[in-house]
């Protein structure tokens, strides 16, 4: 984009729904993601929630280790407690390292160096080619990389997945002990539609962001990383979705603070669609890679049903309905999510006939995972 240059070191947009890239740079160059690597700590969080391993109301230890972690961090002390909706918060609004590396701890053993491990298999596991993690918090480390390509492909993950927690990207500010922190996305408030993510800083990192917005049915992300200042990736983030929405025929909204001038439109490069992370994945590798890591079992069967999508409209979910229907001869229904998305499910299936109409679903093609 002529108006930034080279004042940050990659950039994508793409629309959360269909996967269809509307731009891009160097999104396959491998960056430092600093704490936007809590993206996936996060994520991990969500699915042992979505599995039972961990409830909101659970208290978590802080160890010595978590609370010696470096700035920016909550200041826990070695010993105390925090609730787990809690520590969710400290890391989707603060960003703190500390908390951080308690959930890491506390999902696995005790040990951040294991759950960085698990981070990296489950990465692999979702798509992500170009991710390395060391550390739960993306405190530096030379060998714990990503790219503009897997933070998009990860965040959408966390939105398809796990619909239902995506409100705590979205979190403008929060108060704990008396004390009211302030999310570092600026797009937050200001944006038209904007409802998460996540920022990041290192001294090698430089400044990167992670924004979604959401207008007249379409869900859009933006992804810069290595900013040369806040104001760089708030306004290149701005612009990328700005052009992403007018790409998609979204007439500009107004805007809540002063918008970015420029009058150079971003221009679409060639380049290969991203494709949604298959929840189907999700639902098999991710909670076998939990139970091994944990020296766990196979989760135990009960009711079972089949997701196939998560939509930011009813039209489009309704046509994912149809497209089943057409399919597979099967009958699913819409159901709202608490995020105002719309999920189509079927439901009310034994473990083996989830299974069999996931395998069937993937054979045509058609995203989906097995739920309880």
């Amino acid at each position: 984009m002529p108006a930034f240059g080279a004042q940050y070191r990659a950039a994508m947009v793409a629309d959360m729904d269909s996967g269809r890239v509307l731009y891009s740079e160097n999104e396959r160059v491998e960056n430092y993601p600093a704490s936007l690597t809590k993206i996936m700590t996060i994520y991990l969080t969500f699915d042992a929630l979505e599995h039972g391993r961990l409830h909101l109301d659970d208290y978590l230890i802080v160890s010595q280790s978590a609370a010696a972690a470096s700035p920016v961090k909550l200041g826990l002390a070695a010993g105390s407690k925090i609730r787990v909706e809690d520590a969710i918060k400290a890391v989707t609004v603060l960003s703190a390292n500390d908390v951080a590396r308690v959930l890491a701890e506390n999902l696995r053993g005790g040990q951040e160096e294991s759950f960085a491990t698990l981070m990296t298999r489950v990465a692999n596991e979702i798509g992500l080619t170009g991710t390395h993690f060391e550390n739960s918090s993306g405190l530096p480390n030379d060998d714990h990389l990503s790219t503009a390509r897997d933070i998009t492909l990860l965040s959408m993950a966390v939105y398809k997945h796990f619909p239902q927690y995506w409100k705590y990207f979205g979190i403008k500010t929060w108060t704990y002990n008396g004390k009211t922190y302030t999310n570092g996305n600026r797009l937050l408030g200001v944006y038209p539609g904007c409802d998460g993510m996540k920022t990041g800083f290192t001294n090698k990192s430089k400044y990167s962001l992670v924004a979604t917005a959401k207008q007249n049915g379409h869900h859009l992300i933006a992804v810069v990383l290595g900013a040369e200042n806040k104001d760089v990736r708030a306004n290149v983030a701005t612009k990328l979705l700005n052009n992403g929405f007018a790409k998609l025929g979204v007439a500009p909204a107004p805007v809540a603070a002063q918008p970015v001038q420029s009058s150079q439109p971003v221009q679409p490069v060639a380049t290969q669609p991203v494709q949604p992370v298959s929840p189907q994945a999700q639902s098999a590798t991710l909670s076998a890679a939990y139970n091994s890591a944990r020296g766990m079992g196979a989760t135990s069967s009960g009711n079972a049903g089949v997701q196939f999508g998560a939509f930011s409209s009813q039209g489009a979910a309704q046509s994912q309905v149809e497209n089943l229907k057409s399919k597979l001869g099967i009958t699913a229904y819409v159901e709202g999510a608490p995020n105002g998305l719309y999920r189509v499910r079927v439901a009310g299936l034994s473990e083996s006939a989830a299974q069999n109409l996931k395998a069937s679903a993937s054979a045509q093609g058609i995203d989906c995972y097995v739920f309880h």
